[in-house]
């Protein structure tokens, strides 16, 4: 990527939404707009500014959000914008820039990097201290009924304007202030099912799209059963490799069984599958060592090692739980109550039905109960009644689409990527052996197939 004066950088995005504006008659009063612009104080190459959109998209309640927005000074790029959208929900946007810019620094002369904060996160972070306290960024966590609630209050009526569907006109929005008639989008994990409902809404406006991590269009299951089954295959390849001598998964089963800490030892693996997929302990805790420790006897250091993960939370600004749990249960339609409109009154119920119907087998070597005691259900519980996500307009991805996902992910295991993959009729999925969660930027084989995808021959410019 190349470097850019910071002068030349607001000229060049000031003479780029200058001419968009321009572009027709009335257009300037019209059109969204990017304002405020100037270097962005983490990386000099890329220009910050705001794109301000109304809170409520169904104009019932007055109100705007202004989100910080991150475009790279290449506006000569010759295969046009690349969207890159973080995920959570809760990931800001412009802040991971210096990250996610190495991570693809292999695109970035073809393509111009743009990154937003999804509406409440970021600079506009929703802040629910206590939710935040309890949960920090884990989806498996699960948090009080006082913290849901409370967070629910902070709120207030504006819990209705977090859905994907929001973000998603936010997107297009941002599209019409940059002036670009097509972009290419690269969502990684909640950002996968941004982009998919995105290309969903707005076909004719997105040239191809990568889906790193694949959260499916549809839903995802929100008692996590395939997450819970394949903990016991990571556990076993990673014993293999180093040869351990045991059998891990029937020792997770021992223990979760023993001592009654099922929910945070999940929570410990799925972190393993983002950092340490190998589970080699280097860099994050010795997860082989630590449930062996617990099937002899000795649970305190891996009690110890789950406590230590708990209690790391980050600022809003860097991952909101407030957004994570408002968008998350607006959106996720297959909850044992059904969607976010299910009264409240009915939900107990529908969580023990739910847990009856789960068998052994589906979960093993974790126990049907983890399923419904893990954070997404137990928030989602207590969270009041809101609007659920609105359905996109088409069902499916029409342009082409690479998916590519880790065999040994279990924050959204591969089975949700071949659920995704099997509607996707111009979508092709690569499984990375050995990985976790998020791949790009950090294995070479994934970075081959996305470079393949998006600079190939096939990958024309897109504008």
């Amino acid at each position: 990527m190349r470097a850019f004066a910071r002068t030349t950088l607001v000229a060049a995005l000031t003479l780029t939404l200058t001419l968009n504006a321009a572009a027709a008659p009335g257009a300037a009063a019209r059109a969204p707009r990017l304002t405020d612009a100037a270097p962005c104080a983490e990386i000099t190459t890329f220009t910050c500014s705001y794109l301000t959109v109304p809170l409520d998209r169904n104009g019932g309640r007055p109100g705007k959000l202004r989100l910080r927005v991150a475009v790279a000074g290449n506006s000569d790029a010759p295969r046009g914008v690349l969207l890159v959208l973080s995920g959570g929900p809760g990931q800001p946007g412009p802040s991971l820039v210096p990250r996610i810019s190495q991570r693809l620094s292999y695109l970035l002369t073809d393509y111009r990097m743009v990154m937003i904060d999804q509406r409440g996160t970021g600079e506009g972070a929703i802040d629910c201290p206590r939710l935040q306290s309890e949960t920090g960024s884990s989806d498996v966590t699960p948090p009080t009924a006082d913290a849901v609630r409370e967070c629910a209050q902070v709120l207030g009526r504006d819990r209705d304007d977090y859905t994907t569907a929001d973000t998603v006109a936010d997107l297009d929005d941002l599209r019409r202030a940059l002036g670009v008639s097509r972009w290419t989008l690269d969502g990684v994990s909640y950002g996968s099912f941004v982009a998919a409902h995105y290309g969903l809404t707005h076909p004719q406006r997105v040239h191809r799209m990568v889906l790193d991590s694949v959260v499916p269009q549809n839903d995802l299951d929100p008692l996590y059963r395939s997450g819970l089954r394949r903990a016991g295959d990571v556990l076993r390849k990673a014993c293999e490799e180093q040869r351990c001598g045991y059998d891990p998964a029937a020792e997770l089963a021992e223990v979760v069984r023993r001592h009654g800490n099922a929910v945070g030892v999940f929570d410990l693996l799925v972190t393993a599958s983002i950092v340490d997929p190998r589970l080699t302990g280097a860099g994050f805790y010795p997860v082989l060592p630590l449930l062996h420790l617990a099937a002899q006897g000795d649970p305190g250091p891996l009690d110890a090692a789950v406590k230590d993960l708990q209690d790391s939370a980050p600022p809003p600004a860097d991952y909101s739980s407030g957004l994570h749990v408002a968008t998350l249960c607006a959106d996720v339609r297959s909850m044992p109550w059904g969607d976010a409109s299910a009264p409240t009154r009915v939900r107990d119920a529908a969580v023990a039905r739910a847990l009856a119907g789960i068998t052994d087998d589906e979960v093993w070597p974790f126990e049907p109960r983890t399923a419904v005691e893990q954070g997404i259900v137990q928030g989602c519980r207590h969270w009041p009644v809101t609007r659920p996500n609105p359905r996109p307009p088409y069902a499916r991805l029409t342009m082409p689409v690479l998916m590519i996902n880790g065999d040994r992910d279990l924050s959204t295991p591969v089975e949700w990527a071949r659920q995704q993959a099997a509607i996707t009729p111009h979508g092709r999925l690569v499984v990375i052996e050995g990985m976790g969660h998020s791949i790009q930027g950090r294995n070479p084989e994934g970075d081959r197939v996305v470079a393949e995808f998006l600079i190939g021959p096939s990958a024309v410019p897109s504008r």
